[in-house]
């Protein structure tokens, strides 16, 4: 992971969203021109059989602040947000979905976040009441208690990836497949401090939704045990001296 003088990296990964990613770019330049800071986003396309990539490498050549790369075939979200992480330069990262549910307009939010705390993940419990159907809203709130059940957590939306942390919060990580559900879970055990934020939940811009109950809860049920099983083993120890 290079570490640069760009205060912050927008992390993005990215499956067949070529309808979405123009006005995903606007978005995020209007968030995050108010706040004068250095910034640049980072797209990792997930083998996207659409336009996607076509379209990425055309916006890059014309902003200087994007950055693209794309995988040689689909290895899913966890990979495509991991690569994206460990290809970002700024000493703060936000990850955000690409569907554009997630508002840009609530990263200067997240951000200020960040002056009391390691991480802030956003929640969508709030805003979902407001617009979601019942399917996604129960499928949403079973999957979380059953991680938190779990996992002895209470973390009240796991599977939002709207998140803003230091860079350091992943340092030491280890990437395994799912991960970017357990990612705050993760990060509290490398010793930070992490907390949850309100944010806006909006109607997908285009394209189909990549998820459902099964891929919610069933498919992430073995990373939960691993999770649960890492949390439980892992240890930490501080030296307080040392002698040469």
């Amino acid at each position: 992971m290079a570490t640069g003088a760009l205060a912050l990296s927008v992390v993005i990964p990215c499956h067949n969203e070529e309808g979405n990613l123009p006005a995903l770019f606007q978005s995020i330049h209007d968030a995050l021109g108010p706040l004068a800071i250095s910034y640049e986003i980072v797209m990792t396309d997930d083998a996207s059989t659409d336009g996607s990539w076509d379209l990425l490498k055309r916006c890059a050549a014309k902003d200087p602040r994007l950055r693209a790369q794309r995988f040689a075939r689909n290895f899913g979200q966890s990979a495509a947000l991991w690569a994206g992480i460990k290809a970002a330069q700024g000493r703060h990262i936000v990850t955000l979905d690409s569907d554009m549910q997630n508002d840009p307009q609530d990263m200067p939010k997240l951000l200020r976040g960040l002056e009391q705390f390691d991480c802030v993940c956003g929640t969508r419990v709030a805003a979902r009441r407001q617009g979601d159907n019942w399917v996604r809203i129960a499928s949403s709130r079973i999957a979380n208690w059953v991680r938190n059940k779990l996992s002895g957590e209470e973390i009240s939306d796991a599977g939002c990836t709207y998140r803003a942390f230091k860079r350091e919060c992943v340092a030491e990580l280890k990437f395994f497949k799912g991960m970017h559900r357990f990612l705050p879970t993760l990060i509290k055990m490398e010793g930070f401090t992490v907390t949850e934020i309100p944010i806006s939940h909006h109607p997908r811009g285009a394209g189909r939704t990549h998820y459902g109950i099964s891929n919610r809860l069933f498919a992430s049920f073995y990373d939960l045990l691993a999770v649960r099983w890492m949390k439980r083993r892992m240890f930490r120890y501080q030296i307080t001296e040392t002698v040469n």
